[in-house]
């Protein structure tokens, strides 16, 4: 099928604390058991590198874990990359091919 990048924040709303670093840590417990897929989080998304079919259920596991963690209503947003002409490069090897361009 192929692969693809898809940067995901899951956020819940409508909790009793603006802190929210709890469900973040639930969404990520749930993607670990995903061995076949990359990912690399950062203050504000997760990055996620692997075959198209098997990202989109992460994402869906990753947001059922933030209901199972107590919230009553999640916000997702997704930003995708997906190539049909050629293979997708890693979100790593992205990133070095625009340092190549800047340094």
């Amino acid at each position: 099928m192929g692969k693809i990048i898809a940067a995901v924040s899951i956020t819940p709303l409508g909790t009793e604390t603006p802190s929210v670093s709890r469900y973040v840590a639930a969404a990520l417990r749930k993607l670990e058991k995903y061995k076949d897929i990359q990912h690399q989080t950062d203050a504000m998304f997760t990055i996620l590198y692997g075959e198209k079919e098997r990202v989109f259920q992460a994402i869906f596991d990753m947001q059922e874990a933030v209901f199972e963690e107590g919230a009553k209503r999640v916000s997702t947003v997704i930003k995708i990359d997906e190539r049909r002409d050629k293979e997708l490069s890693s979100p790593d090897e992205k990133l070095e091919s625009l340092r190549k361009h800047i340094f």
